[in-house]
């Protein structure tokens, strides 16, 4: 790991953070001198991208956080505040699928996956940008999905949630943006993870004839995205969604 000094002496939470895309943000984050707060449902699984931050030269601490439950956001949020006065790096990336066609998708599926994705957005949310505002400074990028705007068969839940969450964006975009405050989206497309990880090789197929680039992302290329967003050469940038997708949205 290779560290630099951009986010040096600022804190980070990013949420959903012990794999995959949010691993990728939180590593690149800690690269750059920001103290990482790495959230998960439990302290074990924030645990290795906690400690490949500290080997790496880094700051970082776990937070045990379920973003779809009031009294643990609350819980999480009176603890961060023990050491921090305001958390001024946010990247809302904590989500969840529970796909199905909507003639079959159970009432606890959609709203499930509404609760945490969009809902749980709003509780982070809702709990950091008071002090934020206080100090008049603040950046927030929440991850969304390609789906948001092209939509998926068999992801009406996933789908909606993430359109909620760029609609949310822009709305506290324009709130905020009078105390320094800047608010994006970051939309990746398909991405090598534990998840694609699993595919046939048809499916793998698939889903590469639907990408121009040819080939599925890499979770640092969502963290590039990201970083850039958080970072001071991002400050006049805010309300928008970055599409980082292969060119299968354009």
């Amino acid at each position: 790991m290779t560290m630099d000094a951009a986010f040096e002496g600022k804190v980070a939470l990013v949420t959903g953070g012990s794999r995959g895309i949010g691993r990728a943000i939180a590593l690149a984050l800690g690269a750059r001198g920001a103290t990482v707060v790495v959230s998960a449902r439990s302290a074990d699984a924030a645990g290795p991208t906690v400690d490949a931050i500290v080997a790496g030269g880094g700051r970082a601490r776990s937070l045990v956080l379920d973003i779809s439950d009031d009294r643990s956001v609350d819980a999480a949020m009176a603890d961060l505040r023990k050491e921090h006065a305001t958390i001024p790096l946010l990247v809302n990336n904590a989500g969840i699928t529970r796909d199905n066609l909507l003639m079959r998708m159970k009432w606890e599926d959609w709203n499930e996956v509404i609760n945490t994705n969009l809902s749980g957005i709003y509780r982070i949310c809702r709990a950091l940008v008071p002090s934020m505002v206080k100090a008049r400074y603040g950046r927030i990028v929440n991850i969304t999905s390609v789906v948001a705007a092209i939509g998926n068969a068999g992801q009406a839940n996933y789908a909606a949630a993430k359109a909620g969450t760029e609609g949310l964006t822009r709305s506290l975009a324009r709130e905020l943006a009078s105390r320094n405050i800047t608010v994006n989206c970051v939309a990746p497309g398909f991405i090598e993870t534990d998840m694609t990880g699993t595919l046939t090789e048809a499916q793998r197929e698939a889903l590469l004839a639907q990408v121009p680039l040819k080939r599925l992302g890499r979770p640092d290329d969502v963290a590039a995205g990201v970083t850039y967003l958080l970072s001071e050469q991002a400050s006049y940038v805010t309300g928008i969604t970055l599409d980082i997708n292969g060119g299968m949205y354009m």
